[in-house]
């Protein structure tokens, strides 16, 4: 596996738990952090500099931390941790325009 892959895991790891951190600490709501990384990436996916030859493929690379927050912001109860491989999967299965 690529070495960035793996930042890329740990990464999208830390940033869910700081995002479960704020939610436990009452700093921001569940909706609240899925209406800003929504909001993100619609951002990202209608990014009209982006260049052309980019594949869908590889926006949907460029979609996957933040889909991952996202799912990862829907299933985090307090005190638990979902392994990144279960989330990822789950991200596989709902691409854009599917339903979660």
């Amino acid at each position: 596996m690529n070495t960035a892959n793996l930042q890329m895991e740990g990464m999208l790891m830390a940033v869910s738990a700081l995002c479960s951190l704020m939610r436990e600490k009452g700093l921001a709501e569940a909706e609240e952090i899925d209406a800003a990384l929504a909001e993100a990436e619609t951002a990202l996916a209608a990014d009209r500099l982006r260049p052309d030859q980019l594949s869908p493929s590889n926006v949907e690379a460029v979609l996957f931390p933040l889909r991952f927050l996202r799912e990862a912001n829907r299933r985090r109860i307090p005190g638990s941790t979902a392994a990144y491989t279960e989330i990822a999967t789950n991200v596989g299965r709902t691409r854009r325009g599917t339903p979660a």
